[in-house]
């Protein structure tokens, strides 16, 4: 099903006719160098356990001009999860969004930035977030510079937020917060 359409990129809901792209993307040590980690490459059954269990997470692939190059899911933060960021206002409507460019062919292009941009335009745009999160490791320079760009920022250091081949990593909370006029 279609989530969203703008100019070159397309979002839509994760199929099952999808799980080997995921296995290709998801088996490549230059992508899990920074996704997952290089000592979890994705066979079949992990991308069926990972990516196809039923929640409340929209899981999408995403195409730029045409062709499927990645994968972006997005979830309301719900109470307990405000909680662990730090969030006192229970009221505001907050997403998370996690992504990656699978077609490392793609990378440092800018598609990073087309593709946070029109996510960060849906969810305010159709879902009334008033924010929006992401939590990327705080070594991951080049996903920290692209949400930058995008209008978020850097607001907690997450301590041992996150296991990456086989330690607890850092990682920053940065938030992109809806200007209401």
């Amino acid at each position: 099903m279609l989530i969203y359409q703008t100019e070159e990129i397309t979002v839509r809901e994760l199929e099952h006719s999808d799980e080997n792209l995921l296995v290709s993307w998801l088996s490549n040590p230059i992508l899990l160098e920074y996704y997952e980690g290089r000592d979890r490459p994705h066979n079949l059954d992990r991308v069926r356990e990972h990516f196809y269990k039923k929640d409340d997470t929209t899981r999408c692939i995403f195409e730029y001009a045409g062709k499927p190059v990645g994968y972006i899911q997005f979830y309301f933060l719900d109470k307990e999860s405000k909680e662990e960021y730090g969030y006192q206002n229970m009221d505001e409507t907050i997403y998370g969004t996690d992504q990656f460019i699978g077609a490392t062919d793609y990378w440092n292009q800018g598609v990073g930035k087309k593709l946070v941009t029109s996510m960060i335009g849906y969810l305010v745009g159709h879902k009334q977030a008033d924010k929006i999160v992401m939590d990327p490791q705080t070594w991951n320079f080049r996903a920290i510079s692209c949400y930058e760009k995008c209008g978020f920022q850097k607001i907690k250091l997450l301590q041992e937020h996150e296991s990456h081949e086989g330690q607890l990593r850092d990682c920053w909370l940065m938030e992109y917060k809806v200007i209401k006029q």
